[in-house]
């Protein structure tokens, strides 16, 4: 099975669905005609690891060890070795979704063996109490798998990790020396098995470019791995490496070393790089364009970026290709309660963009100066379902991660309005800005048509730091829209910060305070706490005098350069925040502690809170309804509705009356009006209903009203559209 280019995602990523970046440039070769394969080697090195064999030899590995000095808890694991090898299979098949009703086995007291994972199961009773046996059955299983990895770390190999291998090695890595030397060892018994895979791979698919994508640090020293494995046996094959981690980290490497081992580093959007690459190398010629590369010339690293070409727009890059991947193989697992980390963990998402970059860019701790963040292109609506229901038919699966840096509302808007044109049924995802365009009726639009969550960043919930790190909203509006989104039954995740430059302990915790009130509140279910970092390529690494923060050294590294050391001016030490920060927000997540004073999360002395108590409880009073802008897109999402005529007599008077009833998918309602408006609802309805492809103002509905009858705006508030706003009359 001879192919032109192997793409590869070295170990580890995630347990339950393939990083994207692989399918996304294969989707790509499609389109040029360039015969690709892809691999994700970290699933395949877990499901090798986590099996009846694998266990067998990790056991036996353990035992021959010369380090005899094991702690209670190996100890324990050890004498149930054959527990664990007995059941491990089993297992991981439930966790693929094969074998559910091990589930009523998992969760009795005598099927899994127990090590110190488990203990937290105490903690965790009131948690899980009310979870079901699916669930709780995948809860236990990730712990009985935790526990056999932290017997992989203790026993085996220290730099284990399901979603990375050996992440130490790649964080702030501004010298390739340890790395260098680590490659230099002999292999690890987790490089044994990555190794016996990819051999069996590369002479199989015989490539003629080895693209090796590395997302993250975790993916680092697995990606030198695999290149060090084929440089030295299969010297012919030329090996790329492009992804997030050089995108952001190796923008300014000069050590050759690293050149021993790749051939070409290719820096943000990696379709025309790639090709480029691709086509050097079929050409053979001492003379070739590239575009964002690195290279070695000369025994000296050099920067190519002298193809006059322009990026591939997103219209021409493909739908993502997931062929050949092991998609039936990935498990699911229940790490931890927080509700929006689960989604990272469990279930299958294909991955796909609404828009490359970010339509604000202009956060001031984001890496806005870089592509990925500043060049910001749309892709059309019509496009987006299109890929959709591509993918739907080729995977199986309806689930949809978008993975954009900020979907932008208008346009989700259109994607949500074709999804529900095309009546197709999808579950979706996605990170947003909390920002006034997410109405309450966009918020109920985009439910209806499938969304499920989404997560924004409230960073720090201070209106001083919110406008310093010019994220373009305020602690009250984020209120307002995760209300919004809270109500429609959309789940709300917040990214939050503390330790940003020149914030003082007060701010610090006025922003816990503002947090537990919206918990309190009920508007945000999830949350999880960030300490700020300074990185080279953001505002703040840039111009560090501009936020009161001074660099530790100006020296830029020879190899990884993002991560920044920095001193902050006010002396504060953040770090010890963090804690009672996560402490508390753990508690706050499943609405238990909201009524602790804040001080009982620290073990030192915090100021006063100087925000009201009642400063969200505020912010959430009813928006009015009575600001509709006349371009205003207004759609019905329900059907035609059944009407009776009938005559109502008042003090002498006759009135013709008109009962229009409605069957929504929950209940049926009715609604009463004059026959006149009756019948002109009857109608008309049906024009603005969401399958039709006219979209109609509410101008235009205004003057179709005006034309018939007066009072619009007497008939528009009255109790009838107001019934029918609350049943899927939107005004977008």
């Amino acid at each position: 099975m001879k192919t032109d280019i192997f793409l590869v995602t070295p170990p580890f990523t995630q347990l339950n669905t393939p990083y994207p970046a692989t399918a996304y440039i294969k989707g790509f070769l499609n389109t040029k005609n360039i015969s690709s394969t892809q691999a994700d080697l970290g699933i395949e090195v877990i499901l090798a690891l986590f099996s009846r064999k694998g266990l067998q030899e990790l056991f036996f590995q353990a035992e021959e060890s010369t380090d005899q000095s094991k702690s209670l808890n190996a100890k324990r694991i050890v004498a149930l070795k054959n527990e664990y090898i007995k059941t491990i299979d089993a297992v991981i098949a439930f966790l693929q979704g094969k074998n559910p009703t091990l589930a009523l086995q998992i969760c009795q007291d005598d099927f899994l063996p127990e090590a110190s994972r488990f203990t937290q199961l105490n903690e965790l009773d009131k948690v899980f109490g009310s979870m079901g046996t699916q669930d709780k059955g995948k809860h236990l299983a990730t712990l009985y798998l935790e526990d056999i990895s932290d017997f992989i770390i203790e026993c085996i190999d220290p730099n284990f990790g399901f979603s990375r291998y050996a992440e130490r090695l790649g964080r702030s890595a501004n010298s390739f020396d340890e790395l260098y030397d680590a490659l230099n060892q002999e292999y690890t018994y987790m490089d044994e098995i990555l190794i016996k895979i990819l051999e069996l791979k590369i002479d199989t698919i015989q490539p003629k470019l080895l693209l090796i994508s590395v997302p993250f640090p975790g993916n680092l020293y697995a990606a030198f791995r695999c290149a060090q494995y084929v440089k030295r046996t299969h010297p012919e094959i030329r090996i790329a490496m492009g992804g997030g981690f050089p995108n952001t980290e190796l923008r300014s490497v000069s050590d050759k070393r690293v050149f021993e081992f790749f051939d070409y580093i290719s820096l943000d959007d990696g379709e025309l790089p790639v090709e480029l690459i691709y086509n050097a190398i079929i050409s053979g010629g001492p003379f070739n364009l590239y575009k964002r590369t690195f290279l070695l010339e000369n025994g000296v690293v050099v920067y190519k970026n002298d193809a006059l070409r322009s990026d591939y727009k997103q219209i021409d890059v493909g739908t993502p290709d997931y062929t050949d991947l092991q998609l039936d193989q990935y498990i699911s697992v229940i790490e931890i309660v927080n509700p929006m980390h689960r989604m990272w963990s469990d279930g299958r998402w294909n991955k796909l963009t609404m828009a490359h970059g970010c339509y604000w860019g202009k956060c001031t701790f984001c890496d806005i100066s870089l592509d990925y963040i500043k060049v910001y292109e749309p892709v059309a609506a019509k496009l987006i379902v299109d890929r959709i229901e591509e993918l739907i038919e080729k995977t199986g699966q309806n689930g949809f991660h978008f993975v954009d840096e900020a979907a932008p509302p208008a346009l989700m808007r259109e994607v949500a309005l074709e999804i529900l044109k095309r009546n197709i049924a999808v579950s979706w995802w996605t990170n947003i800005r909390f920002e006034k365009s997410f109405t309450r009726d966009l918020c109920i639009l985009l439910k209806v048509s499938g969304c499920i969550a989404i997560s924004g960043g409230l960073e720090v919930a201070s209106d001083r730091l919110l406008k310093l790190i010019d994220k373009g909203v305020s602690v009250e509006q984020v209120a307002q829209v995760t209300r919004n989104f809270t109500e429609s039954g959309i789940l709300v995740h917040a990214y939050l910060m503390y330790g940003y430059p020149t914030q003082t302990i007060q701010e610090t915790i006025d922003s816990l305070e503002m947090v537990r009130q919206l918990f309190q509140t009920g508007v945000l279910q999830s949350g999880f706490w960030h300490q700020f970092a300074m990185t080279a390529h953001s505002p703040v690494g840039l111009y560090p005098e501009r936020f009161g923060v001074v660099k530790e050294t100006q020296t830029i590294g020879t190899f990884a350069n993002n991560d920044i050391n920095y001193i902050d001016k006010t002396g504060i030490d953040h770090d010890k925040f963090s804690y009672g920060l996560k402490k508390s927000l753990f508690n706050f997540m499943h609405g238990i502690c909201l009524d602790y004073k804040l001080q009982d999360w620290f073990d030192f002395k915090i100021p006063k809170v100087m925000i009201p108590p009642d400063y969200i409880a505020k912010a959430l009073r009813e928006e009015s309804r009575f600001n509709t802008k006349p371009t205003a897109k207004v759609v019905w999402l329900g059907g035609k509705p059944d009407t009776e005529n009938y005559t109502k007599h008042k003090k002498g008077n006759s009135f013709e009356m008109m009962i229009l009833t409605f069957y929504d998918k929950k209940e049926t309602f009715k609604i009463q009006t004059n026959k006149n408006e009756g019948e002109w609802l009857a109608s008309f309805l049906p024009k603005i209903a969401i399958s039709n492809s006219k979209a109609y103002t509410f101008q235009e509905i205004k003057t179709d009203f005006e034309a018939k009858m007066e009072n619009f705006e007497l008939f528009w508030y009255s109790k009838p559209v107001t019934i029918l706003r609350d049943f899927g009359l939107l005004v977008l």
